[in-house]
């Protein structure tokens, strides 16, 4: 263990990130588009430092805990492999956390839907010096954040210093973390932004695809490709919000309904699956799951839905796919229909939409980011009446699901999966 690797570290790391590797005040912020290096440059930062610093510890925070597992976790397991580091490293799944083994410094990942697991963290060795949040905009709540913020306390030897990350997309400008950090950063915080230009390990395959998006797409490239803040205004929808809800608790109200929605996608576009509860009496829906994933046949559609329990629901799908609702129904969703498709039908569908108070529940990351970016389209700065056609993946799946939610003769919810 206590022998030598030498590594290339630019040669690793690339350019753009100088000063965020150098940098030692309270916050370091990055937002940026896809393929920004952001991610993994912060899991590199993170092993290369905890070996240098061996009584550093490291917090790695999600929205959602269960997130970590495919992203971070295996970020950081990359990051070891990337470095040529990997034999002196352990990380284990059960409980999913990494241990540099030569010193035992741990990488602990906690999730803000667990605040007890958060507040009353320790470690067994040296100091927590420092934390990463991945996804912050997820992080809706900026008092969620100030809690993790002010676990990471305490005097820390000669040279170590406390420090806490955040990486993210900027879907909308309206998020806390603007305010907060890019309108008047001090000298305890670095702000930067970052794109795909910086990062010289993407293919040309890679660098065709954003840019074929500034062409087609360019309020999705300005986001996604160059790390640019999302304007909200203009927004279809401003009438949701995020909100940690029982399920259960809502399901047992006079009158609920369960509604399921599906709209299709494959190779450019997911599969949208969104799942609610509707209040008729008082206007209110509850969003509470979602699938969004691209690349599913019809038989991997069925086992999603299938493994979340809804198989036995009644699911409005996409009518312009005929074929694939008659291949789920023969795999098993009996109870799937084609929604109604016309020339006015999604702005009806909007109309009645506006009309409710819309729920979502944080684990459904992906439609809150599309009910974030979803917008009225516009000509030559001129405001038009009808959506872009972009975030809109679930939030059609919320159109299909609720076309008949003003019939009074629908009939009322069942169990909800498991």
């Amino acid at each position: 263990m206590s022998s030598r690797t030498r590594v290339n570290l630019p040669g690793k790391i690339g350019k753009g990130y100088k000063e965020f590797w150098s940098f030692k005040g309270r916050y370091r912020v990055v937002k940026g588009g896809r393929g920004s290096k952001k991610s993994t440059t912060t899991a590199q930062w993170i092993i290369c430092n905890m070996m240098k610093y061996r009584l550093a510890n490291t917090l790695v925070v999600r929205r959602v805990f269960n997130t970590h597992k495919d992203s971070t976790w295996t970020q950081l397991k990359w990051a070891t492999h990337n470095l040529n580091v990997s034999h002196l490293w352990y990380f284990s799944k059960s409980p999913i956390e990494a241990t540099y083994l030569p010193t035992g410094q741990k990488i602990l990942f906690r999730g803000l839907d667990d605040p007890m697991s958060i507040t009353s963290i320790t470690v067994e060795k040296g100091f927590l010096c420092w934390a990463w949040f991945e996804e912050a905009f997820q992080v809706m709540d900026e008092d969620a954040f100030n809690k993790v913020d002010m676990s990471i306390r305490g005097e820390l030897p000669d040279n170590y210093f406390k420090q806490i990350t955040l990486t993210f997309n900027p879907w909308s400008e309206k998020h806390w973390l603007k305010k907060r950090f890019f309108d008047n950063p001090d000298k305890n915080t670095l702000v930067l932004t970052t794109n795909y230009l910086c990062n010289e390990f993407l293919g040309d395959d890679d660098i065709g695809i954003f840019e074929e998006m500034k062409e087609k797409n360019k309020r999705r490239y300005s986001i996604e490709g160059m790390g640019d803040w999302g304007i909200a205004e203009g927004l279809v929808y401003d009438n949701f919000q995020e909100l940690e809800f029982d399920t259960n608790e809502i399901s047992k109200r006079p009158g609920i309904e369960s509604l399921f929605g599906l709209d299709f996608g494959y190779t450019n576009d997911p599969t949208a699956f969104i799942a609610s509860l509707v209040d008729r009496d008082k206007k209110e829906i509850f969003i509470f799951d979602e699938i969004y994933k691209k690349a599913l046949t019809n038989k991997d559609i069925f086992n999603e839905i299938n493994y979340k329990g809804y198989a036995k629901e009644k699911i409005t799908a996409d009518g312009a796919e005929p074929k694939s609702i008659e291949e789920l129904k023969r795999l098993g969703l009996k109870r799937i229909s084609a929604a109604r498709k016309g020339p006015d039908s999604v702005m009806f569908g909007i109309q009645k939409l506006q009309d409710y108070a819309i729920y979502v529940h944080p684990r459904c990351e992906n439609t809150i980011v599309e009910f974030s970016n979803y917008v009225w389209d516009n000509k030559n700065g001129q405001v038009l009446n009808k959506p872009i056609d972009d975030y809109n993946h679930l939030l059609d799946a919320l159109r299909y699901a609720t076309e008949n939610m003003e019939n009074k003769n629908e009939i009322r919810i069942s169990r909800i999966g498991r």
